[in-house]
C-alpha cells in the first residue's frame, strides 16, 4: 500500500486504460480523516495483493479528482479495467472497503 499523496497525478486516460482491479484513493497527506483512514484500507488493501492502490493528491485545480467528482477526503474509487465499480467516502471501518474490494476482485 502506498502511503503517501502523490502531487504527480497520470491522467483519466491513462487510468481508464489500466488493466485489472485498481483502487484509487484521493486525499491530502494533512487531512485528519485521510490519516485516520490509513490503517483500515491497509488492513483491506493487504487481504487483495492483486489490487492495484494508487493515492492522488486531491484539490482545487486537480483534474483527476474532479473528473471522478470527488468531493470529500478520503474518496477511495475501486475500478475494474477503467469501469468504476464501488467507492469508498471516509471509510469508518475496513469491512466497508473489503465489501468494495470483493466487488473488483476478479471482476
Amino acid at each position: 500500500m502506498k502511503t503517501t499523496y502523490e502531487t504527480i497525478q497520470p491522467t483519466r486516460m491513462a487510468i481508464d486504460a489500466l488493466g485489472g482491479a485498481l483502487a484509487i484513493e484521493f486525499g491530502v497527506n494533512w487531512c485528519a480523516h485521510c490519516r485516520a483512514a490509513q490503517p483500515l484500507l491497509a488492513q483491506a488493501l493487504a487481504e487483495h495483493p492483486e489490487v492495484r492502490h494508487i493515492k492522488v493528491e486531491d484539490g482545487s485545480g486537480r483534474a483527476l479528482g474532479r473528473s471522478f467528482r470527488v468531493k470529500l477526503w478520503p474518496t477511495v474509487i475501486f475500478l475494474y479495467s477503467g469501469k468504476e465499480i464501488a467507492r469508498v467516502v471516509r471509510p469508518l471501518d475496513a469491512d466497508q472497503v473489503r465489501r468494495a474490494l470483493a466487488q473488483i476482485d476478479g471482476g
